[in-house]
Parts: structure tokens; C-alpha cells; sequence
């Protein structure tokens, strides 16, 4: 599973670069395709992607552990349910695509909306085929069956890495007004292909398990009542992030051209370490985290909020520090191929900076989230993501204010620093009221050695990059060079600084790794 995740992660860059370097970093083509392609996701995400973990997984659970048949029949009532459901919003979506493409993107001019409704209506069928192959992959899991829900992804990504090549090589255009009408199919098909195939696998997957698909006309017997009522809160969370994605996408689409895919793609690189290192993190801890909580172990619950937090933090400050620091040489070196223009590789490394400023308020705000999950309490997090939600939206508003028009994206991810600060902060105090400490000494103690360590390397990192920035200018591999030795140096004196001053998490860390490698 964690293979196929890193895999998958990798496959979806991949598939990020491939799109940048076929339609073009910075033209109107990219951000338009950009627009329509969230919207399915996003659709998805507040009608059941939510709820689907904390909801529906628990419910399939029941029913397999308490049903004569295992489960078989509400299994069957429920993926008819979702088909019912979700072709009519579906539906309903590409009615309303010109609604919502102007919801999420008020600064595209006349054209570049239309071809985003255009591309959108092609797309937006993925909401139905996002959710069956949620729901078939949560049924596999309830079988024991792992392997093909986390691997599927990769099957969508390579489709359309597939697509993103073909274009490059019929030699299809960055122009909206000149694109042939062939080209805009394999983009449109093309792209919704790579879901299905993910579908597709899934279904298939859970078919060989020995599931019957059956359609059931009445999928009353299911609870329809019970999960609303489990996922409301859930549900509050999700719209409340999607509101945040929806104000922050808009402020980019007014950046001008370019905007929108420099958003999404540094946030692309904002979540790849999130997901690599402290999703790994936040799953080893919260198996051992859940059975604290069952038997009211107050005092274990802070002890492993409290290691998961300091370890995240030690392994992803000098993260953020390179990405704050090195963010130009990054965007060079991973979207600065094909049809990129350069200006739009330089607005992609600012936005990329300013997002390492906010990695580590948005972990820490992550990890302490699962407190409350495991205390079975949704309803605080729902309430401080919402707060979480009024401080970014606030944050990307005064962005449009203060910063020049172009440069207006670069304050969104400013703005979400600002805004998971003050969540991890609420959400600090929250759980210390809950659990009557949540170990601040030992935290304050680890965050300000890390402090000293990453600005100390982060410091010598920005002095190799000033000293070779003049020699290295007008070479062609000018970024690999200046990240691999800016990235050595940084690294190596973040290590030293760390043995210095004592921080152990750092020692923790690299003996949990070569213990989680070791044979046997």
C-alpha cells in the first residue's frame, strides 16, 4: 500500500509535467483545461467524497459484520444508490458548467470560459465514475482486498500521461482560437478515458472478489437517514475546504494567464511531501492513537499527538525551507520543458516559495485534526475548519488588495499560512481543553531547535544560491546545478546544526527508516 501510493503520487506529477509541457506553463489553453478539470473533483468531494471514509466505510463494516449475506445486498443498495444520486447531479453539474466555471474563474476572458464549459460537460461525468470507484474499492477493502483500489490511480494517470504525449507529438497548438476540433476531443476524451480505466479496474477487481452486481430499484434499508446524520459534520468540513480551494482558484484566474496552473501546480508540490512523509506518519500513529482513545488513555493520546507532531516537524522544516528557497529552481527543473514560457516558470517558483511557508502550519493542523477523530468528535474540527476557511478567504481577498494584479496568486498560498496557523492554534487549545495538556514544553522545545537548524541551513542555502546564480546564468542546467548543491549544502549543515543543539527527533526518525528498511 505505501508503494503503491508513492507510485501513485509520482505518476500524478508526472502527469502534471507532461500536461504543463504539452498545452503550455502559463497560456490560456493549460488554465482553462486546468478550471475544468477541478470541477468534477470538487463536485465529488462535497457530495460523498467526504463522507466516504467516515461515513459510508463504517456503515459497509456493519453490514458485512451483522448481515446474513455479508453484506452482499446493501452493498448492491448502496453503489445503486450512488448511481441514482450522482448521474442526477451530474447532470445537473453540466447544465450548470458556465455557472460554475464562473464561480471558480471570474478573470478568463470570453474564449477561455467557453472552452472551459466546453471541456467541462466532457469531464464532469467523472463524478459518477469517481464515486463507484470509491465505493467498490471501500467494498474490497472490507474483503481484505487492498492492492487494486490503491494501484487504480496509476492506471488514470498513465492514460493520461498517454494523452499529454499524443498531443505533443500531433503537434497540437497552445491556441484556443486555432485548435482543431480532433485536438480538443483527445483532450476532453481523452482525459475522462483515465478515469473510467480507474473505474473500470476497480469494479472489475471487486467482481473477481465474488461480488454480484445487481442494480436495486429501491435502495430503501440502507439508512439513508443515519448517514446524513453521521456525515453532516463531515460534510461542514468539506464544503468549508472547498469554499478556500473555489476563493483561491478565483484569485488566480485573475492573475492574468498563467495563474490558475501555477496555483495547482505549486500546490502539487505542496502536498507531495505532506502525503510521502506525514501521511506516513499520521497512519502509523493512528491505529495505536484509536485504542488509546477507546479505553480513555488521556495521557497516551497526548504522548502520540505529541511524538506525531515533532516528527512530522523535523522531517518537514527543511522542506519548506528549500521549497521557500530554492522554489525558482524547482519550478525550472520540473515544468520548464516544452511549450512553458519562462515568465510563467518564474510566477510558478514564486507561488512555490510562498508555499513552504505554510507546510508546516498545515501538518501540524492535519495531525491534531486526528485527535478529535479518534475522541470520535467531528463536530470541533468541522467548526475549526471553518474558522480555518474564514481567515484564508479573508487572506486571499486582501492578496487581490495589496499585491499588484500579476502577482495576486503568489498571496494565496500566503494567506493559507496565515489561515492553518491560526487553525493549528485553535485546534492546539481545543484539544489541551479536552485532554487537559497536549505536552506544549517538549513542542516549544523541539520547534525551537528546529527553528535554529533550518535557519541556519536554510541561510547557507540562499548564500550558495546567490554566489552561483551569476555563474550559472546563462547554462542550460543552470536549476539542476544550483538545487543539487544549494539542496547538498542545506541538507548536510541542517543535520550538523540538529546534533548541536540536541534534537533527537532527527536521530528517532533516521533509526525508524532504516528499520522499516532493513531485511527482516
Amino acid at each position: 500500500m505505501a508503494v503503491a501510493t508513492l507510485v501513485s503520487r509520482a505518476a500524478g506529477f508526472v502527469r502534471l509535467v507532461v500536461l504543463a509541457s504539452a498545452l503550455g506553463m502559463g497560456s490560456r489553453l493549460l488554465d482553462g483545461y486546468n478550471v475544468a478539470n477541478t470541477l468534477p473533483n470538487a463536485v465529488y468531494e462535497l457530495v460523498v467524497g467526504g463522507a466516504m471514509a467516515s461515513v459510508v466505510v463504517p456503515l459497509l463494516v456493519r453490514a458485512a459484520l451483522t448481515e446474513p449475506d455479508a453484506g452482499m445486498v446493501y452493498t448492491q443498495r448502496l453503489l445503486s444508490l450512488l448511481v441514482y444520486g450522482l448521474g442526477a447531479v451530474t447532470l445537473v453539474a453540466m447544465i450548470s458548467a458556465p455557472w460554475l466555471v464562473a464561480v471558480y474563474a471570474p478573470g478568463f476572458s470570453g474564449e477561455q470560459h467557453d472552452l472551459a464549459v466546453l471541456l467541462s460537460r466532457f469531464f464532469l461525468p467523472q463524478i459518477l465514475f469517481y464515486g463507484l470507484s470509491a465505493t467498490a474499492g471501500a467494498a474490497l477493502n472490507i474483503r481484505g482486498r487492498f492492492a487494486v483500489p490503491m494501484w487504480a490511480p496509476v492506471v488514470n494517470s498513465l492514460v493520461v500521461i498517454a494523452v499529454g504525449m499524443t498531443y505533443l507529438a500531433v503537434g497540437g497548438t497552445t491556441s484556443i482560437t486555432s485548435m482543431p476540433a480532433g485536438h480538443l476531443l483527445l483532450l476532453a476524451v481523452g482525459t475522462t478515458a483515465g478515469v473510467f480505466a480507474q473505474m473500470t479496474l476497480v469494479v472489475w477487481a471487486l467482481a473477481r472478489s465474488g461480488f454480484t452486481f445487481r442494480p436495486r430499484l429501491n435502495p430503501r434499508g440502507i439508512g439513508i437517514r443515519r448517514i446524513g446524520r453521521l456525515g453532516a459534520w463531515v460534510l461542514v468540513s468539506v464544503v468549508a475546504a472547498q469554499i478556500l480551494l473555489a476563493v483561491a482558484t478565483r484569485v488566480a484566474s485573475t492573475s492574468g494567464p498563467g495563474g490558475v496552473s501555477a496555483f495547482q501546480n505549486a500546490l502539487a508540490v505542496f502536498q507531495m511531501p505532506f502525503a510521502v512523509i506525514a501521511m506516513s506518519v499520521m497512519t502509523a500513529m493512528l491505529p495505536r492513537l484509536s485504542r488509546h482513545a477507546a479505553g480513555c488513555q488521556h495521557a497516551q493520546i497526548v504522548e502520540d499527538l505529541s511524538q506525531a507532531v515533532r516528527l512530522a516537524v523535523v522531517a518537514l522544516a527543511p522542506i519548506a525551507v528549500a521549497m521557500t528557497v530554492l522554489g525558482p529552481q524547482l519550478a525550472t527543473l520540473l515544468f520548464g520543458y516544452g511549450r512553458s514560457s519562462p515568465s510563467a516558470i518564474a510566477l510558478l517558483g514564486a507561488v512555490v516559495a510562498a508555499f513552504g511557508v505554510a507546510l508546516v502550519p498545515f501538518t501540524g493542523f492535519m495531525i491534531l485534526q486526528r485527535g478529535f477523530y479518534a475522541l470520535q468528535d467531528t463536530r470541533t474540527p468541522a467548526i475549526v475548519t471553518v474558522g480555518v476557511t474564514v481567515v484564508g478567504v479573508a487572506g486571499c481577498v486582501a492578496a487581490t488588495w495589496l499585491l499588484p494584479r500579476a502577482n495576486a496568486v503568489i498571496g494565496v498560498p500566503l494567506a493559507y499560512a496565515v489561515a492553518y496557523t491560526a487553525g493549528l492554534a485553535a485546534a492546539a487549545l481545543l484539544l489541551r481543553r479536552r485532554l487537559g495538556r497536549i505536552d506544549g514544553h517538549r513542542l516549544l522545545r523541539t520547534a525551537a531547535r528546529v527553528t535554529v537548524a533550518v535557519g541556519v541551513s536554510g541561510s547557507c542555502g540562499g548564500l550558495t544560491v546567490y554566489a552561483l546564480t551569476p555563474l550559472l546564468d546563462s547554462q542550460d542546467n543552470a536549476a539542476l546545478i544550483t538545487l543539487t548543491v544549494a539542496g547538498a549544502i542545506g541538507c548536510a549543515v541542517y543535520v550538523a546544526v540538529a546534533r548541536l543543539v540536541h534534537l533527537t527527533e532527527l536521530r528517532q526518525l533516521v533509526a525508524t527508516a532504516l528499520a522499516g528498511i532493513r531485511p527482516g
